[in-house]
């Protein structure tokens, strides 16, 4: 072998070797990334040992200190390659600027001191209804004219998930009052007001008459949804969480825009079994008239359904208000939730499997397991309607059951509570 061909084997060796450690020092990178969570809650007036066990350090400041751009800043150095204790007596908010090994920018977090908090766990099925804040929009079709011609009015203008708010200056309450609009337009042309996305815009549509001369967009639509779940917590003011997760179109896979919504009172009627690659799910049997409405519901967003209950929520809940556990309190290991697929409340054994304190889907930061033999023999694992089934560990809320995996029935998803009560 020449020296020149050496050389160039070398340099392919060089070339591979730095590749290598570039690899392995991103890999390394991403794990301690998610190790520490960028918002961190701590109770006022409560050391909170904080033991994330990574190499990285930095200074804890007043987040007005900074905003103050002050020369003079105070400052807490931390150093997590071993356990932290932490304590403010006042709610606050603080920034914690770290470095990885003391020296590569890591991140920046968020500290919020907050009050002591204790919710009461439920685990009670509700029956939910929520009308859109507006139309939705589940698809475009095509239709045929008078003439026999393909048509599809409303291509190339409206789109899937959006919603329609009003039509020529009349808001829009409900699908009925708007088929009627247009089946009225004789075949003029209409603007209307859509929410798309974050934006409000204004379109131009004109209807086309269909084989039988009525006047048609060649749209899907939807103004309402339906359902079970389980309600995860009230609070001492009557107000409540439930599901751990929004209420999505089953459709376009959009969060519903929430135009109003009730929770009502459901009883569960049935059972089907969950199994690898076929989720189980609970029937319910729910009057929707005003004698079985027991909340209202005010916000539907991506941590779960809020809103206001009454009275006979708690009559409902036989358990007593709890603390709730922050991230960093949770652990692997054994747990319990709490749902009544037997029609009361009950107390099952899970395992929580995993920790995810800075995913990047806020609903799948636990990772539990099903381990009571009551519960797999009645339900096979977690299924339909166990959405918001409150999590407890060590006499504490730590979150709620948000999704099933679908190829293991008997393992899914949870919220952290924490998370929940952003809103």
């Amino acid at each position: 072998m020449t020296d020149y061909k050496i050389r160039r084997y070398r340099g392919f060796l060089y070339i591979l070797l730095a590749a290598g450690l570039i690899a392995l020092t991103v890999t390394i990178y991403i794990d301690y990334w998610k190790k520490v969570p960028s918002t961190i809650k701590i109770r006022a007036g409560i050391e909170q040992e904080l033991d994330f066990r990574v190499p990285v350090s930095g200074e804890i400041y007043k987040e007005e200190a900074i905003e103050s751009l002050s020369s003079q800043v105070e400052s807490i150095h931390v150093n997590f390659s071993k356990g932290v204790t932490l304590k403010a007596n006042q709610m606050n908010h603080y920034i914690m600027d770290l470095k990885l090994f003391g020296i590569l920018p890591y991140k920046s977090v968020d500290i919020q001191v907050i009050q002591d908090t204790t919710l009461i766990p439920s685990g009670i099925p509700i029956g939910i209804y929520v009308k859109t804040d507006g139309i939705l929009v589940v698809g475009i079709g095509e239709f045929e004219n008078q003439k026999g011609e393909t048509v599809s009015p409303a291509k190339y203008i409206l789109q899937s998930g959006d919603y329609i708010l009003d039509v020529d200056g009349e808001k829009i309450e409900n699908k009925k009052q708007f088929v009627q609009m247009i089946a009225d337009s004789g075949g003029k042309e209409m603007i209307m007001t859509l929410r798309r996305g974050e934006e409000i815009i204004e379109i131009k549509i004109k209807p086309e008459g269909n084989q039988n001369a009525e006047w048609k967009l060649g749209i899907w639509i939807r103004d309402n949804a339906q359902g079970i779940g389980t309600l995860t917590y009230v609070d001492t003011d009557d107000t409540f969480g439930a599901l751990g997760h929004g209420i999505n179109d089953v459709d376009t896979s959009t969060l519903m825009q929430l135009g109003e919504g009730t929770l009502y009172k459901t009883e569960i009627i049935g059972i089907t079994r969950g199994t690898d690659g076929a989720p189980g799910e609970l029937t319910g049997y729910i009057e929707y008239d005003n004698a079985n409405v027991i909340g209202e519901i005010t916000e539907n967003t991506a941590e779960g359904i809020f809103g206001v209950c009454d009275d006979r929520i708690v009559q409902q809940t036989p358990y007593e208000a709890i603390p709730i556990a922050l991230k960093q309190e949770v652990q692997t290991g054994a747990a319990q939730i709490i749902c009544s697929v037997t029609g009361e409340p009950k107390y099952y054994d899970i395992e929580i499997m995993e920790l995810h304190l800075e995913s990047g889907n806020v609903n799948r930061g636990l990772v539990i397991k099903i381990t009571d033999e009551e519960l797999l023999s009645l339900t096979g694992g977690i299924i339909q309607g166990m959405s918001g089934s409150p999590i407890i560990q060590n006499g504490k809320l730590v979150g709620a059951v948000t999704h099933v995996l679908v190829q293991d029935a008997t393992s899914g998803y949870g919220i952290f509570i924490e998370n929940m009560l952003v809103q």
